[in-house]
């Protein structure tokens, strides 16, 4: 029975590219999926394009290609391994460029595609003529409350386009915001004729399949024993090598994870089934563009070996509504750190703290938000610390962090701090870090109907 072969790739802007080659060299892989948008990436991505009109896609791109793509054109007898990358961002067209102007350096050749349509900012007025609120999905707070100050809004799309490309012969097919796993499920579409219009049960327990392996790999190495929250975590073999997880699929969409030999991480039930659960609210309907995930009846084999089988998926018609995020200007951010040591660190470092909000509300500076935390104690834990260990703690750090209006408020924030060193409390020398003003960007989620905004999804390709 004929199977492909699907490799993770990044799980975020800035991950590691190196264990992809392993998975090129060594796994058998036909394809690598590479997830760079995170979901607070394309937050990141604005401030660049504000900076640069040709910037807004993750640069990471380019650096990784240049390694990886010399040996995928020699893998599989030279058959080669094409690439789904999201790093387009904001600006998928400005990534093809970037990527088309190193192919042409190097002496490579590809066809590579790009598919845009989900950049929906400039659609926002026609999708609320349209019968759209656009209102916060949480909230349900109206657009109009932030429409002025947005600066990007995207929409999740499918594996359709996906599939397009690679019908018309892509190698690499770079998208901006599309669903995470639809960057896996476009291979096993592609190469298994699998219907995305599906209408029968069976055709949506296809798409399941294809949208669990996807949610199993879309993450690098945290799908292999990376970040395993077991209590065996130190069990985990050579992590400073891991192999990020491959699939093998068949056309009955049934798929067994593995990853290249002699890597490092584990493959495992637990492993998998920890990974399966991540990020997901109700297992039973786990949204997705092109169909809904039921993962009641999903079945986990441990084959060992780094081996486990997955199978036993329940797709649901696919939602008729898109999800869009949007991002909107929402004021700026100060912070700035201060350390304090053994006896009573903890006190020193909240007597610190309120040291400065008095002086701040006297001299009248306008704070909407505070942030206020005591790394060594509470910054990971927050409320559900042991607060009876802050007295026993050998150091702690004070960090706190504002939001504001006023961008001259947030600039001038770590200005408060230095004094403290001589006229606070008692203080040994800890680091002060003040930081100049950030802008912050506020997130906007919504939701409006598919139709709308597909209609405008386009793929062209360039052959280099």
């Amino acid at each position: 029975m004929k199977t492909v072969r699907i490799g993770a790739g990044l799980g975020f802007y800035g991950d590691a590219w190196w264990p992809i080659a392993a998975s090129i060299e060594r796994g058998g892989v036909q394809y690598i999926a590479s997830d760079h948008l995170a979901e607070l990436t394309l937050a990141i991505l604005q401030k660049d394009r504000a900076k640069d009109p040709q910037a807004g896609y993750a640069k990471d791109l380019l650096p990784m290609l240049a390694q990886l793509w010399p040996l995928a054109q020699q893998a599989n007898g030279g058959k080669g391994v094409k690439f789904l990358l999201n790093a387009g961002g904001l600006n998928p067209h400005g990534a093809r460029d970037a990527l088309a102007d190193l192919f042409r350096k190097k002496g490579w050749h590809a066809r590579i595609a790009v598919v845009s349509g989900d950049d929906v900012i400039d659609k926002l007025d026609a999708l609320q003529q349209a019968g759209e609120s656009c209102a916060h999905m949480d909230s349900g707070a109206p657009l109009a409350e932030v429409r002025e100050r947005m600066v990007f809004a995207n929409a999740y799309l499918g594996a359709a386009p996906l599939v397009q490309a690679l019908q018309q012969g892509a190698d690499i097919v770079i998208c901006g915001r599309v669903a995470d796993a639809a960057l896996f499920l476009a291979p096993l579409v592609h190469e298994f004729g699998w219907r995305l219009d599906a209408r029968t049960p069976e055709e949506w327990n296809l798409l399941a399949q294809g949208l669990t392996v996807g949610h199993l790999l879309e993450c690098s190495g945290q799908g292999s024993g990376g970040n395993f929250g077991g209590l065996d975590w130190e069990q985990i073999p050579d992590l400073g090598h891991i192999g990020y997880p491959i699939a093998e699929v068949g056309a009955d969409g049934v798929a067994v994870i593995g990853k290249a030999p002699g890597t490092g991480g584990r493959i495992s039930f637990d492993t998998v089934r920890e990974q399966l659960l991540y990020e997901v609210h109700d297992p039973r309907n786990y949204f997705s563009p092109d169909v809904i995930l039921d993962m009641g009846a999903l079945r986990l084999e441990d084959l060992g070996e780094d081996r486990v089988r997955v199978s036993g998926a329940i797709g649901k018609p696919r939602p008729e509504r898109l999800k869009i995020v949007g991002g909107y200007q929402d004021g700026w951010m100060g912070q700035a750190t201060f350390g304090y040591s053994w006896p009573q660190a903890w006190k020193k470092a909240e007597h610190a703290a309120r040291i400065v909000q008095q002086l701040m509300r006297e001299q009248k500076q306008t704070v909407d938000a505070w942030r206020i935390e005591y790394m060594g104690y509470d910054s990971i834990l927050g409320p559900l610390v042991d607060s009876t260990l802050r007295d026993q703690l050998n150091e702690v750090y004070l960090r706190m962090a504002l939001r504001t209006r006023d961008k001259r408020v947030a600039d001038g924030f770590g200005r408060w701090f230095p004094w403290l060193a001589l006229s606070g409390p008692p203080f040994v020398g800890g680091r002060i870090n003040m930081q100049p003003a950030s802008e912050l960007l506020g997130i906007w989620p919504t939701l409006a109907q598919r139709a709308l905004i597909e209609d405008g999804v386009t793929v062209d390709i360039l052959e280099v």
